[in-house]
């Protein structure tokens, strides 16, 4: 009886032991988590980190409005910190990241509301704007140790090609520069973002890493079949782009991890079309230990 060819029976090894040739491993799957905007004394370490995924904690929020007035005031693109910096501090950044590995840490700029008025985005001149942006988001960025940035204003005194332009050329700005190694965006299904986000997604759509689409902003009692019908949507609005599901662990709406968030996760990832999962907020996620964090990403790695 011959011998096999010697290259015939390395790949039958090969194949066995499940090596495909020519392709990397699989790049982990993505779980994002918002934390710090409600000054609940949640810290890093609180939250569980499985170290199959990649973790992205996003600081809530850097806000250009003024923190020494009252009530504050825009400030035409000088961001300061709003999050909770006690518990949050770049020495606490650096302890999570030396910790794990698998874990990157973002700035969030604008959000809903501070001092219970609305915050808007409101320039003053694109060109004044982006030089006061690029210069405090760049001191915020290194002095914490952080490596990208989201976008979520909600609210708007600039017309959309306004908007786009300024966050657009902040964002070039800071991907050139290698300020930042990720952007992501937050919309939700408002007619006034959805016409803001999507003139700088036509735009700048290429430098834009992930969707945070906030689609806990959908009614209560939102069904399955509903959230997958949302979701088939914005990935068309923010075609070519990494949308990533999401829910909150606050009151707000949207599909709940109760009534059926991790069944609609398992069918998408059965599609290939579950890029990651994001959740608003750790500060509200505490008072649940965690559960859905743990359940999150522990589905990111089994599906």
């Amino acid at each position: 009886m011959s011998l096999l060819n010697p290259f015939i029976l390395v790949m039958f090894q090969l194949l066995f032991a499940g090596i495909t040739m020519g392709h990397s491993a699989p790049k982990p799957k993505l779980f994002r988590e918002y934390i710090g905007a409600e000054g609940k004394n949640v810290k890093f370490s609180d939250v569980p980190i499985n170290p199959t995924v990649e973790f992205h904690f996003i600081l809530s929020f850097a806000i250009d409005y003024t923190n020494s007035t009252s009530p504050p005031s825009p400030t035409n693109g000088d961001f300061k910190p709003y999050w909770d910096t006690r518990n949050l501090s770049p020495s606490h950044v650096s302890s999570i990241k030396s910790s794990h590995p698998n874990v990157k840490v973002a700035l969030s700029l604008g959000g809903d509301t501070i001092a219970q008025q609305k915050v808007f985005f409101k320039p003053t001149s694109v060109n004044s704007w982006l030089r006061n942006a690029i210069h405090s988001i760049t001191q915020l960025v290194q002095s914490n140790h952080l490596d990208g940035i989201d976008i979520d204003y909600e609210h708007f005194n600039a017309d959309p090609d306004t908007f786009a332009e300024c966050i657009g050329k902040l964002i070039y700005y800071l991907k050139q520069s290698r300020t930042v190694s990720f952007v992501s965006i937050a919309p939700y299904d408002d007619e006034p973002v959805q016409s803001h986000y999507l003139a700088l997604w036509r735009e700048y759509g290429h430098l834009i890493d992930y969707v945070n689409f906030q689609f806990y902003a959908y009614p209560k009692g939102t069904t399955v079949g509903e959230f997958m019908g949302h979701l088939e949507r914005q990935v068309r609005n923010y075609r070519g782009g990494k949308v990533l599901v999401s829910f909150g662990t606050d009151e707000s709406g949207g599909l709940k991890p109760e009534h059926g968030f991790f069944e609609a996760c398992s069918r998408l990832s059965r599609l290939g079309k579950l890029h990651g999962i994001f959740i608003w907020s750790a500060d509200d996620s505490q008072k649940f230990n965690f559960r859905y964090e743990i359940q999150s990403q522990t589905l990111l790695t089994t599906v």
